[in-house]
């Protein structure tokens, strides 16, 4: 073909057996070059237009099909040059790279009906927004193994505010669909791209393992109705690094599935590693955790992260009558500045896919560990309110220090039906978080996530 790129990616997929309160776990392991694709085609031979206006939905799925016959051959690279590529919902395949070139767009079409209709996913029971079923995400992988998207800083573009206008006034009538979604996959990598106004997320792993995230930018409008960045769902083993993510919602939402869906589904979230991220979520929080976490959520670390023009820093979701758990976290050496709460735990959110919950299923929010970390700008420091009943257990404050800078509020904590421990915290928290770590053997007790940095 006319174009060889020689185009070197990192992946990360050595096996490190530790243990962590009875469970193994996989962790990322040194850097493993991979080698350009065998095979490559460009997206204009078949018959593709980059002029922002001519619709190159065929195009690219005629392009994905061809190099589906690489497969065994070592696989194949879909290139996608300079210009403005329009195009509707289309399909992946294994082994595969997607490279968008320098000033290559693709825009998603504006028109619904270029985004095919599917059913909700298992584990929520509805779509995002609506009863019933979904949107097709932009761009899809559905029991794939090893995928690259990738490029030399190039972007896709949702063009989202079609999507947001429809939510405002009531207009729409299936969910609206995400930017780039993988289910059911393996070994995928997301890098060197730039990803701007998705209808709804940015990028969404769900069932996946082995995913990772690195040098990647997420925005949209900041007054864009939920729209997150990145959200690993139900997924073992991803790493987010070295990203910029400015969106209106929640930069990364780590979920689990909702109800009785993610309940009986049974597919936790566990070996997240994020690090060197800088995010900003203005009416959410930039790392969030729940509320939709049914199938349980576990083993995370997240270290040197810049958060700042957000409603929240961190937030611990669930409710009542969620089941499920939010279990062994540790976030560290993180710089706040610009936010309304800095640390949030809440267990009243009454969401419920449908009427069918059970009230008995209680969620467990335990072994939650926050430490090293200077904010400025902050009008409170946490607001922290378990479950009458079910009280959120184990929550590890060290070294923290928060400059408040609203002074109408009476205290900068507040504190209920949860317990902890504290050492080296500024503002003092509340009495509740008051035990000394020596009354504890449980806090920062995740293993060192050191290997986990790539070189």
């Amino acid at each position: 073909m006319a174009w060889r790129l020689q185009v070197v990616l990192s992946w990360v997929l050595a096996v490190v057996l530790g243990s962590v309160h009875g469970h193994v776990r996989r962790q990322w392991g040194e850097q493993v070059p991979r080698e350009s694709r065998p095979h490559s085609v460009t997206i204009t031979e078949f018959g593709a237009v980059g002029d922002g206006r001519t619709l190159n939905t065929l195009p690219f799925q005629n392009a994905v099909f061809y190099a589906r016959s690489f497969a065994d051959k070592g696989g194949a690279q879909l290139y996608v040059p300079k210009g403005r590529w329009l195009t509707g919902s289309f399909n992946l395949t294994s082994h595969l790279t997607l490279f968008l070139e320098k000033d290559a767009i693709i825009m998603g079409a504006e028109e619904s009906s270029q985004w095919p209709i599917v059913e909700p996913l298992p584990s929520y029971g509805q779509g995002l927004d609506l009863p019933g079923p979904r949107h097709r995400s932009l761009i899809n992988g559905y029991n794939l193994t090893d995928v690259v998207i990738t490029g030399n800083n190039g972007l896709i573009d949702g063009q989202g505010s079609v999507w947001w206008n429809w939510l405002r006034s009531h207009e729409l009538n299936h969910s609206r669909p995400h930017l780039v979604e993988f289910l059911y996959s393996e070994e995928i990598v997301i890098s060197n791209l730039t990803f701007l106004n998705s209808p709804a997320w940015s990028i969404h792993p769900m069932y996946c393992s082995n995913v990772k995230v690195h040098n990647v930018t997420i925005k949209t409008l900041l007054d864009a109705p939920l729209t997150d960045g990145i959200v690993p769902d139900s997924c073992l083993n991803v790493c987010i690094e070295d990203s910029t993510i400015s969106v209106s919602h929640e930069a990364i939402s780590v979920k689990s599935g909702w109800d009785k869906y993610g309940i009986s589904i049974g597919r936790p979230t566990s070996d997240i590693h994020i690090s060197r991220v800088d995010l900003q979520a203005s009416s959410g929080a930039a790392l969030a955790f729940g509320s939709e976490m049914s199938g349980g959520i576990s083993c995370i670390h997240a270290d040197h992260l810049r958060i700042h023009g957000s409603d929240k820093g961190f937030s611990f979701k669930t409710t009542p009558d969620r089941g499920g758990y939010i279990k062994e976290v540790v976030i560290s050496d993180v710089e706040i500045d610009g936010i309304r709460v800095a640390i949030e735990f809440i267990g009243n959110l009454s969401s419920h896919p449908d009427d069918d919950f059970d009230p008995s299923e209680l969620p467990v929010i335990d072994q939650i560990t926050l430490k090293n970390m200077v904010g400025t700008n902050i009008s409170v420091a946490g607001v922290l309110s378990g479950i009458d009943g079910d009280p959120f257990t184990a929550i590890c404050l060290s070294n923290l220090s928060f400059s408040i800078t609203d002074s109408a509020h009476s205290s900068p904590w507040s504190c209920s039906n949860v317990s902890g421990y504290s050492e080296s915290v500024f503002p003092e928290p509340c009495s509740e978080l008051y035990a000394p770590f020596s009354n504890s053997s449980i806090c920062f007790s995740l293993p060192s996530y050191s290997a986990l940095a790539v070189a």
